[in-house]
């Protein structure tokens, strides 16, 4: 049998650049939690420090 889709892959977008750098999963019948909803604290290769990253869907 087949697993059922709980899961579903977002992109972590920088807001500074736009530029897509990090890929994760989050689990679909939860919704998005709330430390990624306010924004993480990530590195961006293109701006070369740290910035905030939301999440996006494709």
């Amino acid at each position: 049998m087949a697993k059922s889709k709980k899961r579903e892959n977002v992109w972590l977008q920088c807001k500074t650049c736009d530029s897509l750098n990090y890929r994760t999963e989050i689990n679909v019948s939860k919704g998005i939690p709330e430390g990624l909803k306010e924004g993480l604290s990530k590195y961006c290769k293109v701006d070369r420090k740290h910035t905030v990253h939301k999440v996006k869907r494709k």
